[in-house]
């Protein structure tokens, strides 16, 4: 593959990852508790399958759905307790809606780039949703979650 069709590919990737960093984020606003973790489950997915038709990597729902799993379960609980947290606040009325949404909202932002980015790097790297290893790949998430964090701070700062 020429490097000019590698940057494409690459610039393709981070507009697709862009674009559900923003999804997820206005979802994490929903007011609904679980509603929103539900639906940027329903994103994560969708990124990851537009990413896997970017690589012509095969996509399989039913084991994406694992690999997000066992990536953000296992190494970052404290994304997932996060975001529980922050679904499950919303039902407090008034400060707890507002507090809730607000977290949900970034945490959301943070994971979904930081998913995107794990499996953009993999797949360049000429990987499968089979020959994926979440253990090897906690390292890298962590630290895209919190360069996601930066910039979900970022994108709340553009609306107000």
């Amino acid at each position: 593959m020429e490097d000019n069709e590698k940057k494409s590919r690459s610039e393709n990737a981070d507009a697709i990852i862009k674009k559900h960093i923003y999804a997820s984020s206005a979802v994490g606003l929903i007011p609904l508790p679980f509603v929103d973790f539900m639906g940027v489950t329903g994103i994560q997915l969708n990124l990851l399958r537009c990413l896997s038709n970017e690589y012509n990597v095969p996509f399989n729902k039913d084991i994406v759905k694992q690999m997000i799993a066992s990536l953000i379960g296992g190494g970052v609980s404290s994304a997932v307790g996060a975001r529980l947290g922050a679904t499950l606040t919303k039902i407090i009325p008034g400060p707890g809606f507002v507090l809730g949404a607000a977290t949900m909202s970034t945490i959301s932002a943070a994971t979904t780039y930081a998913i995107g980015k794990v499996f953009k790097r993999h797949f360049e790297e000429g990987g499968t949703f089979l020959t994926f290893d979440p253990e090897k790949a906690r390292e890298y998430y962590s630290q895209m979650f919190k360069e996601g964090e930066k910039i979900a701070s970022e994108i709340k700062s553009k609306f107000k």
